[in-house]
């Protein structure tokens, strides 16, 4: 990867950046201190309980639907799946809209978090901010902002993610909180992370996009699915981003059940032309 691309200047106040910044802090070291403090069984129950739904917020709610639109489904599920999303504390609108900008301006100076911008920026910094204002993400997601539910999680996009707190407090107490519910968020963190940086430094590529995007098999083991990038990048409508047999993509597995389910309806898969592809030659 050659050189470093100049950023964008900053967008949010340094008070904004700093709460944030604090709050990502926040789900890594409680649940740390709380794992060497000692935790009950209670804690992990909550934590098996949660994690699940806070990860199909993130790859199967925030990316591929959200910010997608893979596949369809009613409004009221589409609120439920907002929900999903909220459990991370993720907001559906901001996700959505830095992610399409992400997809215009693939690993360019534009791109919210490419390895070109460096490892801090790709990891965490862009969490911080973006470098893109309120306005301009909002203006990538108008399929989406007409639905004044969506724009008050956009508003408030803490409070579900402060009730479950809450609701694992009352029962499990502090270390409930943190386990059941921040470490799931701080895990989900460095997955979406680890996607942004690995996935666009290391790995093969099945198609020569005009990007640096690759397929990373450990990533994608790690992340449920998200770590055919290159894939994705090719195709970055499609629900599955597994095009072949053996790239194990759980998120798919769970569009299918919702498929099955009557839940959501005309998911897009990728034609069979794009996963009869062979892998590209390794770049030396």
């Amino acid at each position: 990867m050659n050189g470093m691309l100049p950023q964008r200047p900053f967008t949010r106040s340094r008070a904004e950046r700093v709460r944030t910044g604090a709050l990502i802090a926040l789900m890594h070291l409680l649940p740390v201190s709380m794992i060497f403090a000692g935790t009950t069984s209670t804690d992990w129950l909550l934590f098996a309980a949660i994690y699940p739904f806070q990860a199909i917020g993130v790859g199967v709610c925030l990316h591929r639907y959200f910010a997608h639109n893979a596949f369809r489904t009613s409004r009221g599920f589409q609120f439920v799946l907002a929900l999903f999303c909220s459990a991370t504390f993720g907001d559906p609108i901001r996700f959505a809209g830095k992610h399409r900008l992400h997809h215009l301006h693939t690993d360019r100076e534009g791109d919210p978090h490419t390895p070109l911008h460096g490892f801090w920026h790709s990891w965490f910094g862009s969490h911080l901010d973006s470098r893109y204002t309120d306005k301009e993400i909002c203006a990538q997601v108008p399929n989406l902002t007409k639905y004044p539910e969506l724009m008050w999680l956009h508003r408030h996009s803490l409070v579900p993610g402060l009730v479950l707190c809450l609701v694992a407090f009352l029962i499990g107490g502090l270390s409930g909180m943190a386990i059941g519910v921040l470490l799931g968020a701080a895990i989900l963190v460095n997955q979406s992370s680890a996607v942004n940086y690995f996935c666009h430094r290391y790995g093969r590529r099945r198609f020569d996009t005009d990007d640096q995007s690759t397929n990373q098999m450990l990533v994608s083991l790690l992340v449920f699915g998200e770590g055919w990038h290159n894939n994705h990048h090719r195709y970055p409508v499609s629900a599955r981003a597994g095009f072949c047999w053996w790239e194990i993509d759980m998120f798919y597995w769970v569009i299918c059940a919702f498929e099955a389910l009557g839940l959501v309806w005309d998911v897009k898969r990728p034609p069979e032309h794009l996963r009869q592809a062979k892998l590209l030659p390794s770049r030396t």
